[in-house]
């Protein structure tokens, strides 16, 4: 049972873990073409500090770890990252959100070293669409990522999609009709302000209620009725056990059950991806403090990050800024 309970009684068992804020696409949505203002290298945690921080995560209740980026196959020992954590005491379940350009080759030894459940970003099926989004020509390399996982075992396949207004919003039914037939689990989520670009605009959101809309047209969608702590809404296809999800983060928010914190790869703890405040971890983890007393820091400061988090993101509220840090800054 979780020990990290925020002031609005929901308990915290999932850690977001970012281990890299670089990418190897630049899709429109997350980051300029152009960008480079990475992280210098030096402030990323090592893979020992990583697991120095979920092992203190999971003696708080932490029982899912979701590995992140950036483009968290990136990371060249990740391969280890993976074994180290399901090798701790009371393992977490363990996942991973990936571009799946690397999956192909990596798939496996993922699946060896104990990851479970992969979520796989893909925002098209067209290969000119896909290059225009994300400034690579590499789709071929995505579906034989998506080949891989399901081969190595890490079933089902979740695949998340952002639709854009007048890019691939015309894919909603397609994409759908591809995912049935790849037997793969497809989720559309809303596009979040988030970007490094600064381009989101709430007048061109393509809302849950469009998207919903825009499949209803082919498939009947009925609703999953348990959702839990769940960001996604499910729903059955056609009468049959087969669903579809829609992640309404801006105009559906699922603020009231989340159970979720993150950490990015250059050691913040942060109680929301849309967090005005971060704990610096790395600072505990390099002090020259004992290992007790670190361990004790460390503590402190997953309680007091929980115990700050606020009732809601706050998106839909006047007032409200976007973070200066981006989404693979922070950690999908």
């Amino acid at each position: 049972m979780t020990k990290l309970v925020d002031t609005f009684g929901r308990g915290h068992r999932d850690l977001r873990v970012s281990l890299t804020d670089r990418c190897n696409l630049r899709c429109s949505y997350c980051m300029p073409h152009d960008f480079a203002a990475w992280l210098p290298s030096e402030n990323l945690l090592t893979t020992d500090e990583l697991v120095e921080v979920i092992e203190v995560a999971v003696s708080q209740g932490i029982d899912e770890i979701r590995l992140t980026g950036g483009e968290p196959l990136l990371r060249p020992d990740i391969v280890e990252i993976v074994a180290r954590i399901s090798s701790i005491e009371n393992a977490p379940k363990l996942s991973m959100t990936t571009n799946g350009l690397a999956l192909a080759k990596l798939a496996k030894p993922l699946v060896d070293a104990g990851l479970r459940r992969i979520n796989i970003s893909l925002d098209t099926l067209d290969k000119d669409v896909f290059k225009k989004m994300t400034h690579r020509d590499r789709i071929n390399d995505v579906f034989a990522g998506i080949a891989a996982a399901k081969e190595a075992g890490l079933l089902p396949v979740k695949i998340n999609t952002v639709l854009l207004r007048g890019v691939n919003d015309g894919e909603a039914a397609s994409l759908l009709k591809w995912a049935l037939a790849e037997d793969l689990n497809l989720r559309f989520i809303e596009q979040m302000p988030l970007d490094a670009g600064g381009i989101w605009d709430r007048t061109q959101l393509i809302t849950a209620d469009e998207i919903f809309a825009n499949l209803s047209a082919e498939y009947e969608l009925s609703p999953v009725e348990y959702r839990g702590s769940s960001p996604a809404e499910e729903f059955l296809i056609n009468g049959g056990t087969a669903t579809v999800g829609i992640i309404g983060s801006v105009s559906r928010p699922f603020c009231g059950a989340c159970d979720r914190i993150r950490l990015t790869s250059d050691g913040q703890l942060r109680a929301c991806l849309f967090s005005m405040t971060e704990s610096d971890l790395r600072a505990i983890l390099r002090s020259d403090s004992t290992q007790e007393a670190k361990t004790e820091a460390l503590i402190s400061k997953f309680h007091s990050t929980v115990k700050a988090k606020l009732p809601g993101h706050g998106i839909n509220d006047p007032s409200f800024i976007q973070p200066s840090r981006p989404m693979s800054a922070i950690g999908g």
